[in-house]
């Protein structure tokens, strides 16, 4: 059985949006490798419409990149599972729209993977299924940096107490934080 999990690239005070994207990921080959060995394990992306729409404008002009081709490649070719309201299939980029309620469709993804699933994204689906318990585990790539404005991970989503299942320091001064939601 898969586990969904919720996997962003955060700043140290939390905001995953900034008003200049490229100044505050560091890139570094260890972490690089890492988040590339864990998406390798992954079975299938789920992904909110806005996220859906904004990777599918990029990521299949990616694969000549030499830095992101195999990351490319991987998002790429993998399925994708989209939650909407609005939009109807048939969907680009081996997307599969989510049919129902959440509640119903996600442990339907999860008996039918065996790897994870990676919710890319911190926006209202990763709000919806944190706030209906559907969520595994949380990875935060956390950047050494800090940002005075932009939206915050998880505003207005909580209380939910989290376990620490394991903390990855890399030599950027990434740290790659595992969470599991704590039994109530």
């Amino acid at each position: 059985m898969a586990k969904l999990i919720v996997h962003n690239a955060v700043t140290v005070n939390g905001a995953f949006e900034s008003p200049a994207p490229d100044t505050w990921l560091e890139v570094d080959n260890d972490s690089n490798d890492a988040s590339l060995e864990q998406l390798m394990l992954a079975d299938a992306l789920v992904l909110g419409r806005k996220v859906y729409e904004g990777l599918a404008a990029v990521w299949p002009h990616l694969g000549a990149d030499p830095a992101l081709g195999r990351f490319a490649e991987r998002v790429n070719g993998m399925p994708k599972y989209v939650a909407s309201r609005t939009l109807t299939g048939p969907l680009d980029w081996n997307a599969t729209l989510i049919e129902g309620e959440l509640e119903d469709a996600v442990p339907r993804l999860k008996e039918e993977h065996d790897g994870n699933l990676i919710v890319s994204g911190c926006g209202e689906l990763a709000h919806a299924l944190t706030v209906r318990g559907l969520v595994d585990e949380f990875w935060f790539w956390v950047n050494p940096h800090l940002w005075a404005t932009g939206p915050r991970i998880f505003d207005g989503v909580g209380p939910v107490r989290l376990q620490l299942v394991a903390s990855t320091p890399f030599r950027s001064g990434v740290i790659w934080l595992r969470y599991r939601p704590a039994a109530s």
